[in-house]
């Protein structure tokens, strides 16, 4: 099972460039989402699992935390199956980030909106 992070390790890690995957669906991606997280909606996942960085730990947000956490269960199993949709980040180290956008939003800190990933 993927493990769980609170907001400020989430932004202390998101400062230092970390790997961020939104699993909420594309119109909510679209409405505001971290600078830099990568969409990947939860229904898509089980299907074609995500290219996941080598030797990087992935953070996984949605709007509050319980999508991300499914997301992140599933996958670490699928990691931990050697399934890392080629992208080598098969074992990679996998969060849930709890309290999610909204959480991330009520910080005051950064969103972008539209389909690109963006920065902040």
């Amino acid at each position: 099972m993927a493990r769980e992070v609170d907001l400020e390790a989430f932004a202390a890690a998101w400062t230092d460039g970390a790997f961020v995957l939104d699993v909420r669906q594309p119109d909510e991606y679209r409405d505001g989402h971290v600078p830099g997280a990568l969409l990947a909606p939860l229904p898509s996942l089980g299907v074609t699992p995500p290219k996941l960085p080598a030797g990087q730990p992935v953070y996984v947000i949605c709007a509050s935390g319980n999508r991300s956490k499914a997301a992140a269960d599933l996958l670490a199993a699928v990691h931990a199956r050697g399934g890392d949709g080629g992208g080598g980040g098969g074992g990679a180290e996998i969060y849930s980030v709890a309290g999610g956008t909204r959480g991330w939003i009520r910080m005051g800190r950064p969103v972008v909106t539209g389909a690109e990933p963006g920065s902040a």
